[in-house]
């Protein structure tokens, strides 16, 4: 028997860090720490799920991010001893920000 909470239609759940909402894990972007070659931490999308280590869960949004960060939510979530650098999650949700939406199919 597992523990994880579940949706309705049987989905684990996450929470975000930054809104402190749950959904699906599906609807959230997963957050990894990776220590560079200096020694420095940083923070590492991971939208496939699959990078190794603990992972952080975040609405992909401008607000949910900024609120994590304000809260310092990501170095508790994560557990690093550090603060760890924002850039590559901030990118990539700006980056998804400024994407177009998919063209509806024509009929």
């Amino acid at each position: 028997m597992s523990t994880t909470p579940r949706t309705t239609h049987g989905s684990p759940t996450r929470t975000c860090v930054g809104c402190r909402r749950t959904d699906s894990w599906s609807a959230l972007l997963r957050v990894v720490a990776e220590t560079d070659d200096t020694g420095a931490i940083r923070l590492t999308p991971d939208p496939r799920h699959r990078l190794p280590g603990r992972g952080a869960w975040l609405h992909p949004t401008g607000d949910c991010l900024d609120q994590a960060l304000r809260r310092r939510a990501f170095g508790r979530a994560l557990r690093t001893s550090t603060a760890p650098d924002p850039a590559a999650v901030t990118a990539y949700v700006e980056e998804l920000a400024t994407r177009p939406l998919a063209a509806p199919p024509e009929k």
